[in-house]
């Protein structure tokens, strides 16, 4: 009795039984159960973990490998700001050709020529722009922000994934990258939490081992006073704080909103120009070249955005595999974030191996 209950549960259609009606009920298909295999021997090489969010933005078809968990986003948000940027561009309360100019105050410690001008020089907000999204340009971030507001960028965010159907709960509060300075050196001391952008450009030409005793010099303090015993615990402390962390599935919404093929009627409000720009940009980004992209290979072009942070990388972007045919050929949000060793390669190392899961295992259409 149990046997015929199951097979008149079990659909059909004209030729009979179909074998793989189970993956679409569930909307899951054969490559995923590959992809895990992939991603479970990727880890065990990294000696890490992974955050894996991949979706097909025709299909609707989505696969989680831990992107449901809190990531710490790193640089992943500025595409907001950007986007934010743009949406002010749209209202006509700006223009990409105007110059914001440059302060002593503006400069943040990382990546990106922006450091390079004199205080004093207009930089168009254009180039800002172009050098936060490609080269992960910090200084020039926080400048965008300043121009824009911070409450309009955390909005914007919220907007952008509440018009995939997330949910803007499931990421935290963005914060200028000033900000992330205080909020980790703060977990240390709270008089941190006071330094400007310069002291923290000093604090970072010494070795992570030997931060806390050049933040004890610069605060005049004893190290004994610290509230965590290192900069890998303060960060960890941060990252606590829920301050530019999110989950992965939640950013894919963001991203998702920037493509054209979603047919909703809401993309975050901004028009097609708008996300165009963006997308076109995202494509120029030059950072990151050993994450994902070498492991898509050639057949992918990918708009994305990286993200560094201490033990923490991100890669997250849009793939579009050339002359796709079918949905199951994409276009695709990808989101990827470790987290473990210390070193950078490292990291590099495992998001290119999960480039390469996502197009030997199926994820991407055909393997090519």
């Amino acid at each position: 009795m149990v046997a015929v209950a199951l097979l008149v549960a079990l659909p059909a259609n004209a030729n009979g039984y179909d074998t793989n009606w189970y993956y679409e009920v569930d909307k899951k298909s054969v490559w995923q159960g590959d992809l895990t295999a992939r991603l479970k021997a990727i880890e065990g090489v990294f000696e890490g973990q992974l955050g894996v969010y991949v979706q097909n933005l025709v299909s609707g078809e989505a696969y989680s490998w831990r992107a449901d968990d809190p990531w710490y986003l790193a640089s992943l948000i500025k595409i907001p700001v950007a986007a934010q940027v743009l949406a002010e561009r749209q209202a006509g309360r700006l223009s990409l050709d105007e110059r914001l100019t440059l302060t002593r105050s503006d400069f943040v410690d990382g990546a990106g020529p922006t450091n390079w001008h004199d205080p004093g020089t207009p930089i168009s907000i254009r180039y800002l722009m172009e050098q936060m999204i490609t080269v992960s340009d910090n200084t020039a971030t926080d400048m965008l922000i300043d121009r824009v507001g911070l409450e309009a960028v955390n909005q914007r965010a919220h907007v952008m994934i509440a018009a995939s159907g997330g949910n803007p709960g499931e990421i935290g509060p963005i914060s200028k990258l000033v900000g992330v300075r205080q909020g980790v050196y703060g977990e240390l001391h709270p008089d941190a939490r006071e330094l400007g952008g310069m002291d923290f450009i000093a604090l970072r030409q010494h070795p992570v081992s030997q931060r806390g005793q050049a933040l004890a010099r610069t605060l005049g303090v004893s190290m004994e006073s610290f509230t965590q015993p290192d900069y890998d615990h303060a960060f960890d402390a941060y990252e606590a704080t829920g301050e530019n962390v999110g989950t992965l599935s939640a950013f894919g919404d963001l991203l998702a909103s920037l493509h054209p093929v979603q047919q909703r009627g809401a993309m975050g409000d901004l028009d097609d120009e708008q996300r165009q720009t963006l997308l076109a940009v995202m494509q120029r980004t030059s950072s990151g070249k050993r994450r994902l992209k070498a492991g898509l290979g050639s057949g992918i072009s990918f708009a994305h955005k990286t993200g560094t942070q201490q033990r923490r990388s991100c890669d997250a972007g849009i793939a579009e595999r050339a002359n796709a045919e079918t949905a199951t050929q994409g276009p695709w949000v990808i989101v990827t974030c470790t987290r473990g060793p210390e070193a950078v390669s490292a990291h590099e190392r495992a998001l290119a191996s999960v480039g390469e899961a996502l197009r030997y295992s199926g994820a991407l259409g055909k393997p090519w």
